[in-house]
């Protein structure tokens, strides 16, 4: 009997909760719902432009680049040195 609880206070309890994550859940998007180009931001690293002056950046971007820049002959030649050592 420790754990019992009325059908009233459970149905209460539960629409309370409910209420509430839905006005949460409305008020995340409002911008996204009702405006045309609404959009949520964008918070990745590579968007603020005070990190890019700083020179930082995503692993994702700097992967990229670095598989840019390192060609097949330099990464032999990388492997071939590692190997003689």
């Amino acid at each position: 009997m420790l754990f019992y609880i009325d059908m009233k206070t459970f149905i209460l309890t539960f629409l309370v909760v409910t209420v509430i994550v839905l006005i949460a859940v409305f008020l995340l998007g409002f911008k996204v719902w009702l405006f045309k180009d609404g959009k949520f931001p964008n918070i990745h690293i590579g968007s603020s432009k005070a990190l890019r002056d700083q020179g930082i950046s995503c692993a994702t971007t700097q992967d990229a680049e670095a598989q840019k820049t390192t060609s097949k002959f330099e990464l032999s030649k990388i492997i071939k040195e590692i190997d003689e050592k």
